[in-house]
């Protein structure tokens, strides 16, 4: 993964504010050269050293001279760029390494900057590498407050769906399975990913959530949004047995109850192939759903 250029030629006028932006420069060149080695005890101390630096130069007032001011605003983009450039570095860095190196650098931009652009791509890796390292009673507490600075972010909102999920937390999990699926649908292959791999990562974070939406919207008893969203689940869990078994256990409820409502034979009809379809599956639902399908043909039968 290669890093963005800094990419700015700046002209600087005499006086102290120039001193700083040449210390800044130094700097900046020391941490290209510590990225290059993946030194990350010097990256870390770079950091600590350009961050003061780019905070100055941006809380300069704007002189009056033309020349002055055109000085100053080449100073004032350059830090811009070098604050964009270092959190660069600090993800770059971070997903080429271990773990605990990982955990160390995305934290620490965290606390530095947690609207960063590049937190957002990072919290996949960060997530799991927390884990790795043993902190991961910890995880919850992060993505929720990351998810407020990234409200779109598959990774936490996967991670905090199948979380709630576990924790029979379900009014949680039906919301943030909700803002997954619509999410994934806004969301279009990011760079740098290939179109296999993110087709990958994509339909297995939709299978989840439309899955817990349906099953959760079944046991609410609201038969359109289970329909709908399980349906939709159906193609993505093949080969998941138990994930099957329970999709269609609750595929053939809703439809059971939808073509009552609606007096649709059709639909009752479906729903015992739904259940069939179940029983023959091994899961927790396999005997209910064989006596499911009995009483739906049954009812069928007796419908015009």
């Amino acid at each position: 993964m290669k890093l963005p250029a800094l990419g700015m030629a700046i002209v600087f006028l005499a006086g102290p504010a120039v001193a700083v932006a040449d210390d800044l420069e130094d700097a900046v060149q020391s941490l290209k050269e510590a990225a290059a080695k993946k030194d990350v005890d010097a990256i870390k101390k770079l950091m600590a050293t350009i961050r003061p630096m780019t905070t100055g130069i941006a809380a300069e007032a704007a002189p009056q001279g033309a020349d002055e001011k055109k000085a100053w605003e080449e100073r004032v983009a350059y830090a811009k760029n070098a604050d964009v450039y270092v959190e660069s570095v600090f993800y770059t860095v971070a997903v080429q390494s271990e773990p605990a190196v990982m955990v160390d650098l995305i934290s620490t931009l965290e606390q530095q900057n947690p609207k960063s652009k590049y937190l957002n791509q990072a919290y996949g890796p960060y997530l799991v590498a927390l884990n790795k390292t043993g902190a991961g009673a910890k995880i919850p507490a992060i993505a929720e407050k990351a998810l407020a600075s990234f409200p779109e972010n598959e990774d936490l909102l996967l991670y905090l769906t199948d979380t709630a999920m576990t924790r029979k937390q379900t009014d949680r999990a039906l919301g943030y399975a909700n803002r997954l699926t619509a999410t994934l649908a806004k969301h279009v292959k990011p760079e740098g990913v290939s179109a296999a791999d993110w087709e990958r990562k994509r339909n297995a974070a939709l299978a989840h959530g439309y899955y817990i939406a349906g099953v959760i919207s079944a046991d609410k008893g609201v038969w359109v949004a289970a329909d709908k969203n399980l349906r939709a689940a159906l193609p993505l869990i093949q080969g998941q047995a138990a994930m099957q078994g329970t999709a269609l256990f609750y595929l053939g409820m809703a439809n059971y109850q939808l073509g009552k409502m609606t007096l649709n034979k059709a639909k009752v009809l479906e729903a015992a192939k739904f259940s069939e379809q179940s029983m023959v599956i091994p899961s927790p639902y396999a005997d209910q759903a064989r006596h499911n399908a009995l009483v739906m043909k049954g009812e069928a039968a007796r419908m015009r």
